[in-house]
């Protein structure tokens, strides 16, 4: 059931269209892009009971926490769509940093997590649909962020804005988000990836440490060495630096 279309108030080009509950709010936005729904148009579910993150692994919906699909359609050819996970990351970051007592604890792990004192607050899923002269038709770019509660039993540490001292309404953190999401999309356009790019290196966590690198069955260890121009992953292990495009990081503290 379509809650309400137009609120909260939202800055352009977002627009707004919130379900009591749906399987997945990224479904129901591929569907309206394939449809034809505008850059900006946004789903927001108050629970999902097929919600999803990145290598199709379960999202754990209960009400109380932000999940959204927001329809993008950026000018830009297909190997560009990975830098946005990275744009999406820094909003979400941008957001949370206004809501906690230390905007510190608040870094990004490779390739498209938010943490909160080590533990994951949010997780960002990436899926396109290619359009004519090989430029995207449309990015759908899905966030969660945990507001009131967290996963538990998980293969990482998990946390919310609740468990952290921060109890901020749904409808705060959306407006924040949106407006974040708003600004890092024009530093996008305008400037490329550089100045994203340089701006997650700076509030990552990983960078230049011992890792972990699970790939499907494969696990690789090495170090952090930079993030690439594209995004990838530089790791540098047995004297040579190997791009990582996909992957799960595991260090110490995480």
């Amino acid at each position: 059931m379509i809650l309400d279309s137009t609120e909260p108030a939202l800055p352009s080009p977002f627009r707004a269209i919130i379900h009591d509950a749906l399987p997945s709010t990224s479904d129901e936005a591929k569907r309206l892009a394939s449809a034809g729904a505008a850059h900006g148009t946004l789903v927001q579910a108050l629970s999902q009971t097929a919600g999803r993150g990145r290598l199709n692994r379960q999202w754990v919906s209960p009400a109380g926490n932000l999940y959204m699909s927001v329809i993008l359609r950026p000018l830009v050819t297909p190997i560009r769509a990975t830098e946005l996970g990275f744009v999406a990351s820094l909003a979400v970051a941008d957001a949370i940093s206004g809501l906690v007592t230390d905007p510190r604890a608040v870094r990004l792990k490779w390739p498209n997590d938010v943490l909160l004192n080590d533990a994951k607050l949010a997780g960002i899923l990436l899926e396109t649909e290619l359009g004519p002269n090989n430029l995207l038709a449309w990015v759908v770019l899905g966030i969660g962020i945990n507001i009131v509660s967290s996963p538990e039993n998980t293969p990482y540490p998990a946390t919310c804005l609740a468990e952290q001292g921060a109890s901020p309404a749904l409808d705060t953190v959306l407006l924040g988000l949106c407006t974040s999401l708003n600004w890092r999309l024009e530093m996008w356009e305008r400037e490329g990836f550089d100045r994203i790019r340089g701006d997650w290196v700076m509030q990552s966590i990983g960078v230049g440490m011992p890792i972990r690198l699970k790939i499907g069955n494969e696990t690789i260890s090495g170090r952090f060495h930079n993030l690439d121009r594209d995004g990838a992953l530089l790791l540098e292990c047995e004297g040579a630096i190997r791009r990582i495009t996909t992957g799960d990081v595991h260090f110490a503290a995480i």
